[in-house]
């Protein structure tokens, strides 16, 4: 028996278990845009002249990310959409993700910048794997590339960094932020306003499941690698995703809760924390609220000069 679309009567190809609603190809589609539409323009609104970077990996979330802006800012002459991918220096994982975000680049016609840790930082992930370390390799991996990005994008004069976080990553992160009672970074995870020397973040996907994307992907045919990082593996995350994967089967909607949750709760704990302060860091001169940057902390820069600093 053929499900029809609850829309137009059409063959339905998804079900959207927290709505309860049958999709065809059409109105799939047209759902998936129509989130990010409303999530660009409630939290990040387009202006004249604006410089969009686009994180682009070269995985599912970042290429609907990149695809989705294109389409639906492709035809605007003052708004300029540039990607930019991190080699991150991971034999073998980042050869097809690279083949696949320079493929997309050149399909939407889009400027593409790659960056790698070796070129900026001097080291590699894979060199950084086997190193004596304090912290995981997720942690610093996600320290080196947030910097390279911000530094790229300042230097193209972005006024905006996209990055593909979707509504599974955003509930993760937030019930991790949760059960390690973590205020201040719960309020980082705000849509943020504008920092001086940080370029403002953009995240359009956060009300898209992961699953929508990756059929959104597949549906356009969209050059992408469904490959996961060796590395990738933070115990308490997986722990997390796998527990909110099960409430959603039998709860769903859980994730939207979450998310909605979090957005009315912010609002409040931000008026309760004030701003960091922010200065430059005394190695790179990046924007930081310390006397270093992550960055250098993480690569030990701080060291032969005497300074020091909670990682």
């Amino acid at each position: 028996m053929t499900i029809k679309c609850k829309k137009c009567k059409s063959e339905a190809i998804f079900f959207q278990k927290y709505s309860g609603l049958h999709l065809c190809k059409k109105h799939f589609i047209a759902d998936v845009e129509r989130k990010i539409k409303l999530t660009v323009r409630k939290y990040y609104g387009i202006r004249k002249n604006d410089v969009i970077a686009v994180a682009l990996s070269g995985g599912k979330d970042s290429a609907v990310a990149l695809y989705v802006l294109q389409k639906i800012l492709g035809g605007r002459p003052d708004v300029k959409l540039v990607a930019i991918t991190v080699d991150e220096g991971i034999e073998k994982h980042r050869t097809p993700s690279l083949k696949a975000a320079k493929e997309l680049a050149t399909r939407l016609r889009v400027r593409h910048i790659v960056k790698s840790f070796r070129e900026e930082h001097g080291i590699t992930m894979d060199e950084i794997a086997v190193k004596e370390r304090e912290k995981g390799t997720c942690s610093y991996c996600g320290v080196l590339r947030k910097n390279i990005l911000n530094r790229v994008a300042l230097d193209i004069g972005a006024t905006k960094l996209v990055t593909g976080h979707n509504l599974d990553d955003e509930a993760q992160t937030i019930l991790l932020n949760h059960f390690r009672g973590d205020m201040e970074r719960m309020v980082r995870l705000r849509p943020p306003a504008a920092v001086e020397g940080l370029v403002l973040r953009a995240k359009p996907l956060r009300n898209v499941p992961e699953k929508e994307i990756a059929l959104y992907a597949i549906l356009h045919e969209l050059p992408v690698d469904f490959g996961k990082c060796p590395y990738v593996g933070e115990a308490m995350r997986r722990e997390i995703r796998v527990m909110l994967n099960e409430f959603e089967v039998r709860h769903p909607g859980t994730k939207y809760a979450l998310l909605r949750g979090f957005d009315k709760l912010v609002g409040a704990l931000a008026k309760e924390l004030p701003p960091a302060e922010v200065s430059k860091c005394r190695i790179c001169g990046e924007t930081c609220s310390e006397e270093l940057c992550q960055a250098c902390k993480l690569l030990g820069k701080g060291k032969e000069k005497g300074m020091t600093g909670k990682v």
